[in-house]
Formats: structure tokens, C-alpha cells, sequence
């Protein structure tokens, strides 16, 4: 059912515009079949990116091609119903009086297609996303995981060269999340043309995506494969994302990090002149007192925050140092652990990684 694709389609974008007190310059680039996951702090523009590729907003600069055909230069420009879009949004925004099969043969009827051709594309794409059991049903009959299914398999039924999905699983609790998470990786997997992800979730990130950009302010701070940034953050943001502490300096040839804050980390791995220096939670460890043995990064600081996680929590930690440990539960309870106490955080040299700014 679906139309043959070129398989030299593929996405080649720069969004520059003006929104609000967003000042975007955004450049996306990917190949046929690759998921593009797009990340940033609230407000730094990621939504706007996805309406502009939409043609929902148009360029002030730049360009959107999709397959080498151009939907925006600037100067002209497709509008939302001439391009090869499909849109998934957190709300499904599905028709509450139309069963799952005519919800989703809406997007191929509203593109010229006759009633039997759509709702027969229809129940492949829910057999695709593995409802096709549930066809007849109205949305307020299916779980809030099946009707971001039923979502998708709408916007994918009008063979888009680019799927847009801004926040397809925000609304979900975390036990539907998961599920609906897997199921999506499967239909992405069997998808030809380019997707792009936005999310506030690294977890969705990581799991739906093959390349990463990070937008912050209106501008990428970091791109590359999941594997990159995890192994080399490149902005407060994106440590945090990865779950890393992280912070700018100057290294020396000792080992010695000065942070942009004043703080001193040293490592066993030197990195000399600009650098960024990395610190795993999980190699952070507290003490009530001063620790025996005089490891070379040790800070007296105040505790923040504590928060659980399963069996283990994660203390903010605030001083010379802004920092994050990872402990067990035991501990907590141990050390008496509570906000606003002073500790002792130390950290091994060898667990201090640095790496060029």
C-alpha cells in the first residue's frame, strides 16, 4: 500500500528565526531512516524547530530540504498541507467519535485518498503498531498508550518523508510510557524516512534515538551519536541529562582542574589549558567526618537535596563544589543524611575524567 520511496531521501535543514525571546539558529541533518532526537531546557527552542519544519512557522534564513526537495529557502515556501509531514504531538488529539481505523484513514482521506484505499492503509498501519484488534474502538475506549499508538499510526498512514513527534509520550505514567517507549523503537525501526524526536526524557532519547542534538537558548550545543554524549558532555544541560557531574577549567600538567567557579579537582589523567572535567555520582562517597587517608579531592559541603530512586538516592550537594552523589538507600539512613547537614564528599583522582573544551 505504501508509495516507493527514493531511498537518497533524507533531511538537510537550518532553522533561523525569531519567536518570542528565542533568537533560533538551528541546523538538523540526517538519512533515510534515522531518528533525530532533540533535547533542551524548556523554552530553548526545540518546539519552535519542529513547528518550522512543519511549515507551521516560516524561515526569516535558512533552509528546510526534505529528499533534495526544497520546502523552505525563505523565500519560498510549502505550506504544511503541500509537505510529506506527519505529526505526533504529547495529546493524541484523536476524533472521540470516530473508531481507531477512521481516526487514522483521516490523514490519507484528507490528502485526496477514496474512502476504501484509506481505510484499508488504515488497518495495515494498526496492525503495524499491533492494534489491529482494536480497529473498531472509540478512543475512550482504549488506554492512554494505545491512543498515542493509534496517534501514530495516523501519522505515519500518509507515507511522510519526515515524522515530526514533539513529546509523544510526555502524557503517559511510567508504566504505559514504557510499553508504549518499545512499541514505538519497533515501528521507528520499519520506518524509511527521517524522524525527529523532541523530549525532555533522556531515557526516550537514548532508547528512540541514533543521533542527539542538544538546543539550548536557540542554539545546538552538542550533537552527535548517544555513545558521544555520554562519553563527552558538553554543557551543563547535557551533564545533567547524562547524569554526570561536569564542570569548565583550566588543567594543568599535574592533574589539577580550577573551575570557572574557583573549585579544584584533580585527576590522574591530565587534560592541559581549556578543559571539562567529569565526575560519575557513583563515585562520589560521604562522610561525617573528615576521610582517613587524605584523598585528593575531598570538600566539606552542604547537602541540598536528597532524593530516592529505587534503592539508591541522589544527594545534591552545594560549597566549593556543586555536586551530586549517588548512595544507597543504607547510607541515607546511616549517615543520617538530611538537608541543610555539612559533609564530607570525596572522590578518587582515578574517577575524574578530563577531556578538551
Amino acid at each position: 500500500m505504501s508509495a516507493p520511496r527514493s531511498q537518497s531521501e533524507g533531511l538537510d535543514a537550518r532553522v533561523r528565526l525569531s519567536r518570542g525571546a528565542i533568537d533560533l539558529d538551528v541546523r538538523l541533518a540526517a538519512e533515510p531512516g534515522q531518528v533525530i532526537g532533540v533535547l533542551g531546557p524548556n523554552g530553548g527552542g526545540k518546539t519552535t524547530t519542529v513547528l518550522a519544519l512543519a511549515g507551521v512557522l516560516a524561515l526569516e534564513e535558512g533552509h528546510v530540504r526534505v529528499g533534495g526537495h526544497v520546502w523552505d529557502d525563505g523565500r519560498r515556501r510549502l505550506a504544511p498541507e503541500q509537505r510529506r509531514v506527519g505529526l505526533m504531538l504529547a495529546d493524541s488529539l484523536l476524533f472521540p467519535h470516530l473508531r481507531a481505523v477512521d481516526n487514522v484513514a483521516y490523514g490519507p482521506r484528507s490528502r485526496g485518498v477514496n474512502r476504501h484505499r484509506a481505510r484499508e492503509r488504515a488497518h495495515l498501519e494498526l496492525e503495524r503498531v499491533g492494534l489491529a484488534d482494536r480497529a473498531a474502538s472509540r478512543p475512550r475506549e482504549l488506554s492512554s498508550g494505545q491512543q498515542a499508538r493509534v496517534a501514530l499510526a495516523r501519522a505515519l498512514a500518509t507515507d511522510p518523508a519526515l515524522l515530526l513527534l514533539d513529546e509523544p509520550l510526555a502524557a503517559l505514567d511510567p508504566d504505559t510510557r514504557a510499553r508504549t517507549r518499545s512499541d514505538l523503537a519497533a515501528r521507528l525501526t520499519a520506518y524509511d524516512g527521517v524522524t525527529v524526536i523532541v523530549t525532555h526524557d533522556p531515557l526516550d532519547a537514548l532508547t528512540l534515538a541514533d543521533h542527539l542534538v542538544f538546543v539550548e537558548d536557540g542554539r545546538v550545543t552538542q550533537a552527535g551519536t548517544p555513545a558521544e554524549v555520554l562519553s563527552e558532555p558538553r554543557s551543563t544541560y547535557v551533564g545533567t541529562v547524562v547524569g554526570l557531574n561536569l564542570y569548565a577549567g583550566q588543567g594543568d600538567s599535574h592533574g589539577h582542574v580550577t573551575t570557572v567557579d574557583g573549585g579544584t579537582v584533580v585527576t590522574t589523567s591530565p587534560t592541559e589549558g581549556s578543559v571539562w572535567a567529569t565526575v560519575p555520582p557513583s563515585a562520589v562517597s560521604l562522610h561525617l567526618h573528615e576521610p582517613e587517608g587524605s584523598p585528593r579531592n575531598a570538600w566539606r559541603l552542604r547537602i541540598a537535596s536528597v532524593t530516592m530512586q529505587g534503592q539508591s538516592a541522589r544527594v545534591g550537594l552545594v560549597g566549593e563544589l556543586p555536586l551530586t552523589a549517588e548512595v544507597t538507600l543504607e547510607s541515607v539512613t546511616a549517615l543520617g543524611l538530611q538537608v541543610g547537614q555539612e559533609v564530607w564528599a570525596a572522590v578518587k583522582a582515578t574517577e575524574v575524567r578530563t577531556y578538551p573544551r
